[in-house]
Order: structure tokens, then sequence, then C-alpha cells
């Protein structure tokens, strides 16, 4: 899996060890961090481009962000394809949460997915929730889940 910061510079070790090297070296200058990890699509005729960001907030400073991008040519539903970003995220969050817990790091998994019934992301708002609530992990959606309707979004558009 091929992660890359926002400049596009592509991340040479493994992820895991990419965001212990900024824990530790955000953690000596001082600041206290939060991770927030999301996903976004977007349908580009018979391609869907997923974007996963793994932000690392500086309290009150801040901060930057890990990309990962991918396509996919799976034809699917909205509901469908929702869960297809949590599931990323959900992915992602597992592969570093240890990590994040041996720093004290918290962590937060963001839905694209509108709180708002009359949005069609909506239809997936109950699943999302169970599953990343099932995970261990504090879920959030818009309109605060900045990770993946900000930052991922930008990656897709």
């Amino acid at each position: 899996m091929t992660w890359k910061k926002f400049s596009g510079e592509i991340i040479q070790s493994s992820i895991l060890e990419e965001v212990e090297k900024a824990i530790i070296r955000e953690t000596e200058n001082g600041y206290k961090l939060k991770v927030c990890i999301g996903t976004d699509s977007q349908v580009k005729g018979l391609v869907t481009d997923f974007a996963t960001v793994i932000v690392l907030l500086r309290e009150h400073h801040g901060g930057f962000m890990y990309i990962h991008q991918e396509k996919n040519t799976q034809q699917v539903g909205i509901k469908e394809r929702m869960l297809m970003e949590v599931q990323k995220s959900i992915e992602t969050a597992y592969s570093i949460c240890d990590l994040l817990d041996i720093y004290d790091v918290a962590l937060e998994v963001h839905a694209d997915i509108n709180t708002n019934p009359s949005f069609k992301s909506n239809k997936a708002l109950n699943d999302a929730m169970g599953y990343i609530l099932s995970m261990g992990f504090i879920f959030k959606a818009k309109p605060e889940a900045f990770a993946s309707s900000t930052c991922a979004d930008k990656m897709v558009h």
C-alpha cells in the first residue's frame, strides 16, 4: 500500500514507521497530537477514486496528513460505497491503533456521511456508526468528520 505526503512525496518506509517518526518528532517539539482517519470517494465514469487520509493534528497548531489513493471499477450503490469508505478507514485505523496506544495519541475515525436524512449518504449512517463503534473507535460524521469530508475530499476531486 503506497502512502504519500500532501506534497506528493511518496513514503518509502511503512506507514507505521512514518507515523511513529512523526509522533516522536512532534511530541519532542512539545505538541499534543490527535489522529483522525477518513476516506472519501468520487465516481468518475466507470471508475471510483478512493482516498484515505491519516491526519495528525497538533493541538492548536494545525496538522498534516498522509494519503493513500486507489481506484476501483466495481459498480456499487451509494450505501455500499459509503461502507467501502468506512471499511478502508477502519483497516487503516486498525493498522496503527496499537502504535497510537503506546504513545497515548487519541484516534477518531471520520465517515463522510451526512447526519441529515435528506442526504443520500445518510442511508449508511447507522451501519457505519455501528461498524466503527463496534471496532472500539471513536466515530465522527458530518459536519465533524473533516478528515473524510475535507482532507480526503480534496484528494479525489
